[in-house]
């Protein structure tokens, strides 16, 4: 299934139709344009099957930054969008591209760095002004760079510091266009401070120097919601299968899933359904 899964993303990125690998019918998958965090944390491997041993219908992920994601599904590449982007999310179903947004889960952004800090950012709890201090010590911090929800909270940080990194590109500050995991490891081969959600900080292995510097502020809350695309813009949407996902993601089932997840004995995503909240 975790191939299948792979398969699809492979044959997205390609260009390449899915139905030429699928010899199942087009009723029995749906594909959900995704972020790298919820792939690169194991989350969705883990839970995406008791959703397909529910209902029979197999989620096929597309893990790309949530700027690409967001692309796909307005081209109509997919059934449903789970991203963390929040207005952008409100925008894409404001323009007609989908039906409705929920919120799922949440976590938060962390600073990180080597443990040598030459930034000396450990133990503030002020994003932008840790920020600031990266900037002006001249360090090197790896930046995502490929327009990912990761990437614009970082913009919007550096925007509260007042700063544009822009300037220090190609000297301290270095653009991967990769997704969060490539993205640490760079910066774990560079020594260099960067941003990451930490779910996928926490599932990842090869942390070298790395550790976490900076957190707690309210301002590196990370929200995640899911959309249905819209089948009147696209008619290929499968929607009864996509609000399928949607409705188990959304209620006990889904959200408990979710807060059984752990990583090292650590929860990694927080459920704040409305349909579960309220």
């Amino acid at each position: 299934m975790k191939f299948a899964r792979s398969l699809a993303g492979l044959a997205l990125g390609l260009g390449i139709s899915l139905f030429a690998f699928a010899p199942a019918k087009a009723a029995d998958f749906i594909v959900v344009q995704s972020t790298t965090s919820t792939q690169n944390s194991g989350l969705l491997d883990a839970i995406l099957p008791d959703f397909e041993a529910k209902t029979g219908i197999d989620v096929r992920v597309v893990a790309v930054g949530t700027g690409q994601a967001l692309k796909n599904a307005a081209n109509g590449d997919g059934d449903v969008l789970l991203v963390h982007a929040k207005p952008a999310e409100e925008k894409f179903v404001a323009d007609g591209m989908g039906v409705e947004r929920h919120d799922v889960m949440y976590n938060d952004f962390v600073l990180i760095g080597p443990s040598n800090d030459p930034a000396g950012i450990k133990g503030m709890t002020n994003a932008p002004e840790a920020f600031h201090k990266i900037a002006e010590s001249g360090a090197v911090f790896a930046s995502r760079g490929d327009n990912s929800g990761t990437h614009k909270k970082e913009q919007a940080l550096w925007a509260l510091a007042g700063l544009d990194p822009l300037q220090g590109s190609g000297n301290w500050y270095r653009e991967t266009g990769s997704g969060m995991g490539a993205t640490l490891n760079i910066a774990a081969g560079m020594n260099a401070y960067t941003i990451s959600d930490r779910a996928t900080w926490l599932a990842f292995e090869n942390k070298g120097a790395l550790q976490i510097l900076a957190e707690g502020d309210d301002r590196l809350f990370n929200q995640y919601g899911i959309i249905l695309v819209n089948p009147d813009k696209h008619p290929n949407v499968k929607a009864a299968e996509g609000q399928a996902f949607i409705d188990w993601l959304t209620g006990p089932e889904g959200q408990a899933a979710i807060t059984h997840y752990k990583v090292g004995g650590k929860q990694l995503f927080f459920p704040n359904a409305s349909k579960v909240t309220d």
